[in-house]
C-alpha cells in the first residue's frame, strides 16, 4: 500500500493577512473623474469602455482582497482563542463573523467578469452600461454592510483576547442609488447624465477604499501584536 501524500501546508494567517493588506496597492484603484473624462473626449468615447472595465475589475478584485484580509484575521483570532482556552466562549462571535464573510464570498461568485461585461456594454448601445452601473452600486452596498459587520465582530473578538484594536469608524450606510430616477434622467438628457452617474460610482468606490485602508492598518497592527507574543 502506497504511503499517503503529505498534508498540504497551510499558510500562516499572519502571512496571509500581510500579503492581502499589501495587495491593496495593486487592486484598490482610485479613479480621477476629470482625467477619465478627458481621455474619453480625446478618444471619441472609446476610453469610456476602459473606465467601465476598470470599475468592474476594481469591484471584483477589491472584494476578493478584503475577504482575504478579514478571513485571515478570523483564522488568527481563532488560533489565539484556542491557545487561551477561549474558543468555546467566543464561538458565537466567530459564527456571526463567518455569516458576514459568507456574504462577501457570495459576491465573489456572481457574474461580474469585467471583460464580458465590457463586451456587453460595447454591443448593447448603452443598455449594458446602465445595467452594469446598477450592479456596481448594489454590490458596493452589499459589500460595505457585510464587511462593516465583520469588522465589528473582529474588534469584539480581539478585545476579548486582550488585544484591543481600533473599532471601525461608524459611518452612514451607503444607500442604493435611485436607479429609476437616474435612468429617466439619462434618457431625458440624451445620455449626458451618465457622466454624473459614473462620477458617483468613482467617488463612492474611492471613499470606500480609503476607509478600508484604515481597517487594514488596524488589523495588521493587531496581528503584529499577536505575532510578537
Amino acid at each position: 500500500m502506497s504511503a499517503l501524500p503529505p498534508p498540504v501546508p497551510q499558510p500562516d494567517p499572519v502571512q496571509r493577512l500581510h500579503a492581502s493588506v499589501t495587495r491593496r496597492s495593486e487592486v484598490d484603484y482610485l479613479f480621477d473623474f476629470w482625467t477619465a473624462l478627458g481621455w474619453t473626449i480625446l478618444t471619441c468615447g472609446i476610453y469610456s469602455l476602459y473606465v467601465f472595465y476598470r470599475l468592474f475589475w476594481r469591484s471584483v478584485e477589491h472584494n476578493k482582497r478584503r475577504l482575504e484580509v478579514l478571513d485571515s484575521a478570523r483564522l488568527l483570532g481563532w488560533q489565539r482563542a484556542n491557545e487561551l482556552g477561549m474558543g468555546e466562549s467566543l464561538t458565537p462571535r466567530f459564527q456571526a463573523l463567518g455569516a458576514h464573510l459568507e456574504e462577501l464570498r457570495r459576491l465573489s461568485t456572481e457574474f461580474r467578469e469585467p471583460a464580458i461585461w465590457t463586451i456587453i456594454a460595447a454591443v448593447s448601445s448603452g443598455v449594458g452600461q446602465i445595467v452594469g452601473y446598477v450592479f456596481l452600486d448594489l454590490d458596493l452596498v452589499r459589500h460595505e454592510r457585510a464587511e462593516h459587520a465583520a469588522e465589528l465582530e473582529l474588534a469584539a473578538i480581539f478585545d476579548a483576547l486582550g488585544v484591543p484594536m481600533a473599532t471601525p469608524t461608524s459611518h452612514p450606510d451607503k444607500g442604493r442609488h435611485n436607479y429609476v430616477g437616474r435612468i429617466v434622467a439619462t434618457v431625458a438628457t440624451l445620455g449626458i447624465y451618465v457622466l454624473w452617474w459614473v462620477y458617483d460610482l468613482m467617488r463612492d468606490g474611492n471613499e470606500h477604499q480609503r476607509r478600508n485602508w484604515a481597517s487594514d492598518d488596524a488589523l495588521w497592527t493587531t496581528a503584529s501584536t499577536f505575532a510578537a507574543r
